[in-house]
């Protein structure tokens, strides 16, 4: 983690130099930064790339992705005091914006472990927006399956240098970390979906939850809700989402093998028939 700010510190350095031989400081090349920005949180492969993607297609935005030194830093900062955690990412991304040369438009950071962080989001920048997707649980689970990232024995790493593997991470309750890597990959994939989705509903900040499902069957609709938070424009946000697919909603039915739903509701039951998702195909 550290190597990762320095590295972006030194692309700083590089950058304000570049900015001197043209005659011009860095603020005056890139414009005082905004600090109205979005935050898209939620858990893994629920929507938050494409989202965050669309929102940042809109004028006046950017999509910086996934800001890979906030990313592996979220497992230390979810253990500071809220004031010191804010001050951490309002530095963290400073720099990345800087490098970055992103300047007088509202950023978008898509990083999914945000939703651990939403409150220290808003203390360090208050006038930012937190948008959160929920998915389907059931559909989730198919889809990190698929990736693989939660597989015992799973070697590799992701660009902010997460292993990863069957192990707990930060986000496991202490009392179950032992337990977390004896359960079955399924199941081990609801529970990640479980505590991310509970983490950004439990916050205490300003949150608007947007379903995926929603934004498939009605992205005029969504769009509008999302344009009005956000202070953007409507008709195109509705056109960004009306891009969202349709046909991976409700993949559960075939991809899923009775035991491996049996897995999900054992320990994601509940969340799911609080948020709505049950009916005949879902068992207590």
């Amino acid at each position: 983690m550290p190597g990762l700010i320095e590295s972006a510190a030194l692309q700083l350095r590089v950058a304000k130099r570049l900015a001197l031989r043209g005659g011009a400081s860095l603020e005056e090349r890139i414009g005082r930064l905004d600090d109205r920005l979005v935050f898209v949180v939620g858990s893994p492969r629920s929507g938050t790339t494409f989202l965050a993607r669309a929102i940042g297609s809109l004028p006046g935005f950017v999509d910086l992705g996934e800001v890979a030194p906030l990313k592996a830093s979220v497992a230390e900062l979810v253990t500071l005091e809220q004031a010191d955690a804010a001050r951490r990412v309002r530095r963290i991304l400073g720099i990345a914006r800087r490098v970055g040369l992103v300047g007088a438009v509202r950023a978008v950071e898509q990083t999914p472990e945000a939703a651990y962080l939403v409150d220290a989001l808003l203390t360090a920048y208050p006038e930012a927006r937190i948008v959160h997707i929920v998915r389907d649980g059931r559909d989730v689970v198919c889809s990190l399956l698929e990736r693989g990232w939660l597989r015992e024995r799973r070697v590799g790493q992701d660009d902010a240098g997460v292993a990863h593997g069957a192990y707990a991470r930060f986000w496991v309750e202490l009392e179950r970390r032992d337990e977390f890597a004896r359960v079955s990959d399924a199941r081990r994939a609801a529970w990640a979906w479980r505590r991310y989705v509970t983490a950004a509903r439990s916050a205490e900040g300003q949150v608007l939850e947007i379903r995926y499902e929603a934004i498939a069957d009605a992205p005029v609709e969504v769009g509008h809700q999302l344009a009005s938070y956000l202070g953007a424009s409507q008709d195109a946000l509705a056109t960004a989402l009306g891009q969202a697919h349709a046909a991976s909603v409700g993949r559960y039915r075939q991809d899923l093998s009775e035991e491996q739903l049996t897995e999900v509701l054992t320990e994601a039951g509940a969340l799911l028939r609080e948020l709505g998702y049950h009916g005949d195909d879902v068992r207590v």
